[in-house]
């Protein structure tokens, strides 16, 4: 298959993908406010800038919402935990009609419960269109053990694949779909052997958490942001902004400030 990336020969590659709420974003109350923190925006425009290494952000956000919120036509970007690519030169991959009948038959089964959630006060049902997330970090706190059970009985649908999230559960519609489903496909298109190159992944979820393990068993690097998720070999950082030093470090790449701009 070809993604109209470009080659660069025999040398050792370096393929870096990041979550995007939480990781290369601060987590904000509302989620239509988040964007790039200025240090991670310039850490993708300089991986993606340089000879052998490849960037991309991987989230469960639709292609359009994170085409919109990371604005780097060289940074290659995966919506739906990687049902859909973008990749440089504006070419695009999308799942074909079995997957949009199965995603349709996946939601008319989970619309009941769905509904019984999204008049709980405080819970924010988002429709992302290959998944659903489930937002209740407005829910008071004595009336989180009520809510408990709603989510369990989501969580244990047959035929879809729940992650908990912070103050969150994301709903996968096809239940073979996740980060680390979108890490092993984004390296078939590229042609990218982990084994003969370096391959680091950074997340905060639980959705993240099944990409690092799948990361860390082929030898790369896994990076925990701001929660410390129980990956066993995954490094923690902080926030966005130690995650961008940290990278940079290990990219080789000159150090930037706060603002990100070169120190």
């Amino acid at each position: 298959m070809t993604t109209g990336m470009p080659q660069h020969g025999s040398g050792v590659m370096s393929l870096w993908v990041f979550d995007f709420d939480g990781t290369l974003s601060p987590l904000v109350p509302d989620r239509h406010d988040a964007e790039l923190h200025p240090m991670c925006r310039e850490l993708l425009k300089d991986l993606s800038g340089k000879h052998g290494h490849f960037a991309a952000v991987l989230s469960s956000r639709e292609i359009e919402d994170l085409v919109s919120r990371v604005p780097l036509p060289r940074v290659i970007l995966g919506g739906a935990s990687g049902l859909v690519w973008r990749f440089p030169g504006g070419h695009r991959l999308h799942p074909g009609d079995p997957a949009e009948a199965r995603r349709e038959e996946a939601g008319r089964v989970i619309a009941p419960l769905l509904s019984r959630l999204s008049s709980f006060p405080g819970v924010d049902v988002e429709d992302k269109g290959w998944s659903v997330a489930v937002h209740y970090r407005h829910v008071l706190p004595d009336a989180l053990p009520m809510l408990e059970p709603l989510l369990q009985e989501l969580e244990e649908t047959p035929g879809i694949r729940a992650f908990r999230g912070p103050s969150a559960v994301e709903v996968q519609l096809l239940s073979h779909v996740s980060k680390s489903f979108g890490v092993r496909r984004l390296c078939r298109f590229l042609g990218f052997d982990p084994s003969r190159g370096r391959l680091l992944y950074a997340g905060d979820d639980e959705n993240d958490a099944v990409a690092m393990r799948w990361v860390l068993k082929k030898g790369g690097i896994a990076m925990s942001v701001r929660t410390r998720l129980r990956v066993r070999g995954a490094r923690h950082v902080e926030d966005p902004a130690a995650l961008a030093r940290t990278v940079r470090e290990l990219a080789g790449l000159a150090p930037r400030n706060e603002q990100g701009k070169t120190g």
